[in-house]
């Protein structure tokens, strides 16, 4: 009888050390460095021990998840003795046993645990925390050897700080953090959009070929400078044979000497551009940004799984990924796919698709709008129908004459100064409008 009253002492003891451990894991997770710094220059009492817990967090808790996995064991191996000594019959005294330790373990001991820790984790955390440090000294080689033992059967990469410490973790940290108020709402925001990098490519935020402007390598300083200063862009592909021959990135701040005189008109900017770097447009954001932080460039070449050019890309467009679009009080409100005008007048959005505004024509005017197979066959907007036509990409008042209509290109400068085709003017024939009328 003794020793039965023993066992049952033991299981107890050691499941409720094990909920005080879960409930000092569950305190760790939400805490904030900035304000553990901060109660450090308080004086707060334990903060300096908390301190160097915070600095291992990983490694503490691998520590606290391997001894509370001993104290459960522990618990369940002597439960059994109990119920063994006291039923006798193995059968019963096995299912009394493992139901026992999982209604105390996770249903009571563990949820007023998690719970706790949940909700006072600098209390709890500052009065372990010097407790941990002791208990890190002893027991965190035992982790780091189990972990690096675990490593040599894991079939992937080995885990650096332990397999505990992973993305959903830290993403439950930051989500913890803002319902907290630690952290902002916009800060909360952008956090997540570093993690999401990762699982973002390149071509889904390049700025696709037919918008991308381009100068002839052939062409003169002067007549790159006169490109850049009316488009907006401080760096422009230079091209050879095609747009799908880029040879060199030609930068504004090169057109000038180190102290700040502008080059001759005349010179080549063969003579002065750079060396472009070509990714392909599969390449991950995060890879891709540490890339061009290596390389100290600031666009790159997006290059298709055919080798021709998908596009560019640039620091700005991954940074605005990061800290997404910012939009103010002298942006234009979103437009409308086709917006009518006066007389037979029409203004379309640039992305427009050209099937599109065949539809919206023949429904709403009673105008049959019908192009030649090699327009069908290369272009799919009404902005790509005037870079087709005039075999660059348009800038605002660039118009061209297709199928009796005239389109023209309008826009201005964006939020970062360049300068943007946002829409098209379309001119019907006049006698359009005088069928409208009539109707």
């Amino acid at each position: 009888m003794e020793f039965t009253v023993t066992y049952a002492v033991v299981a107890l003891a050691a499941l409720l050390a094990s909920g005080l451990l879960g409930s000092v894991e569950s305190a760790l997770a939400p805490i904030s460095r900035a304000r553990v710094e901060s109660m450090l220059k308080d004086d707060v009492p334990g903060s300096r021990a908390l301190m160097r817990v915070v600095d291992s967090r990983a490694n503490q808790v691998n520590m606290l998840v391997m001894v509370r996995t001993v104290l459960d064991v522990t618990a369940a191996v002597f439960a059994a003795m109990f119920t063994l000594d006291l039923f006798g019959a193995v059968s019963w005294a096995i299912f009394v046993a493992v139901a026992g330790v999982t209604l105390l373990q996770f249903g009571i001991i563990g949820v007023f645990a998690r719970t706790a820790g949940r909700r006072n984790p600098y209390s709890i955390s500052l009065r372990a925390a010097q407790w941990l440090v002791a208990f890190n000294v002893v027991l965190g080689p035992v982790a780091r050897l189990l972990i690096w033992v675990g490593n040599l059967f894991h079939p992937g990469r080995d885990f650096r700080e332990g397999p505990y410490a992973t993305e959903i973790e830290l993403r439950e940290m930051v989500d913890i953090a803002q319902e907290r108020g630690v952290v902002e709402t916009t800060e909360h925001r952008m956090i997540q959009n570093i993690f999401d990098l990762a699982s973002t490519y390149a071509k889904q935020v390049m700025v696709p070929r037919p918008e991308m402007i381009w100068i002839e390598a052939e062409k003169t300083v002067g007549q790159a400078t006169r490109l850049m200063v009316r488009s907006g862009h401080s760096r422009v592909p230079a091209i050879g044979e095609n747009a799908d021959d880029i040879v060199g990135v030609v930068y504004l701040k090169d057109m000038f000497t180190p102290d700040g005189r502008p080059l001759d008109p005349a010179t080549s900017i063969a003579d002065v551009m750079r060396e472009p770097l070509f990714i392909p447009e599969s390449k991950p954001l995060d890879v891709l940004l540490h890339e061009m932080q290596q390389r100290g460039t600031h666009i790159a070449m997006l290059i298709d799984e055919y080798g021709g050019v998908a596009g560019l890309l640039t620091m700005e467009d991954l940074l605005e990924e990061i800290v997404g679009e910012i939009t103010d009080e002298y942006d234009e409100a979103e437009m409308a796919p086709i917006e009518p005008l006066e007389g037979p007048r029409y203004r379309a959005q640039a992305r427009l698709p050209l099937d599109d505004l065949v539809d919206y024509l023949q429904d709403n005017v009673g105008y049959e709008l019908s192009f030649d197979d090699e327009i069908v066959d290369s272009v799919d907007t009404v902005a790509g129908l005037l870079s087709f036509e005039l075999g660059r990409v348009p800038l605002p008042g660039s118009s061209v004459e297709v199928s009796e209509l005239r389109f023209t290109a309008e826009g201005g400068r964006d939020r970062r100064g360049r300068i943007k085709v946002r829409s098209v003017l379309i001119e019907l024939p006049d006698v359009v409008d005088e069928y409208q009328s009539a109707q």
